[in-house]
């Protein structure tokens, strides 16, 4: 069960190790862009490429649907990216649910611990497997994998790092419970753990009177998507990358050209060099890029 490119990795991962996956659920269709036509999830493209049965349920608890899958005898659900299941269908399969969390449990539970874990300066993050039950991330602890954060890390990096990461423990964790090889350690839950909620609009909209390292690592956390964005001359401008300039132009605006190369001042000055830009209804690219093309 999984939705975006992220899943693809671990259910690449279960075919090339011979396990044999009967079926792949995923979201229903949506329209996407600005032509709003209907897009398939990448997970929904790689069943149909390879042949496996496909199950695109609107509502989850559906008789039918159900029926459907208590007829294909699951062993193991192995859940990536996806949504909340019903106990009516974690019930079912044989082994149990499990699932891959891109962080280290109890540690931003919630739908975004990558952006989360750079937002908030972690320097460590890693994939947990989990036992699935009815609270959100809250099950018993199968496996987990670290990984440094580095200092130059965004979330898109991240991203690509965790789904290798978690798609090799995602096979390790199928393996072992095939194998009857494993331990479940239960989650101690506190309200002192780090969450992971939605990225909502009002997180992404870059805040001048916050620090400046605070404010890097909100653009890096928040890059390529959804994008921190800066509002300057009744414009919105996403910044995808960013880095601390080595003098401040404390006289300067909030945004600004300075020696050919691009800023934005927070509010006490810290100048902070813009290295990818997007300007409404532009691409991405490159601050020396945008220069050439645009002023301020």
């Amino acid at each position: 069960m999984g939705t975006p490119e992220f899943a693809v990795s671990s259910l690449e991962k279960l075919i090339q190790k011979n396990y044999n996956v009967i079926g792949v659920i995923t979201a229903i269709d949506k329209e996407r862009g600005r032509g709003r036509k209907i897009k398939y999830s990448p997970i929904k493209e790689y069943a149909i490429k390879n042949k496996i049965p496909l199950f695109q349920p609107d509502n989850l608890k559906d008789d039918d649907f159900i029926k459907k899958i208590k007829l294909l005898k699951p062993d193991l659900f192995v859940v990536v990216a996806f949504r909340m299941l019903p106990e009516i269908l974690i019930s079912i399969p044989n082994y149990g649910c499990i699932n891959l969390h891109s962080s280290i449990l109890p540690n931003y539970r919630g739908a975004a611990p990558i952006n989360w874990v750079i937002i908030n300066g972690e320097k460590e993050t890693g994939v947990t497997t989990f036992f699935i039950n009815k609270n959100i991330d809250e099950g018993d602890i199968i496996e987990i994998n670290k990984i440094k954060i580095t200092e130059d890390e965004t979330a898109g990096s991240l991203h690509d790092k965790l789904k290798i990461l978690g798609s090799n423990l995602v096979e390790k964790t199928v393996k072992h419970i095939f194998k009857n090889n494993f331990k479940r350690q239960k989650q101690i839950i506190s309200s002192d753990d780090p969450v992971a909620p939605k990225i909502n609009k009002d997180l992404c909209r870059i805040d001048v009177n916050k620090d400046r390292n605070s404010l890097i690592r909100l653009v890096r956390g928040l890059s390529p998507y959804p994008g921190a964005k800066l509002n300057f001359n009744n414009k919105v401008y996403k910044i995808l990358n960013c880095k601390k300039s080595n003098i401040n132009f404390k006289s300067k605006s909030v945004m600004f050209v300075e020696n050919n190369k691009l800023y934005f001042n927070n509010y006490v000055g810290e100048s902070i060099e813009i290295i990818e830009i997007q300007a409404e209804g532009k691409k991405i690219m490159s601050s020396s890029d945008f220069l050439r093309g645009n002023k301020l």
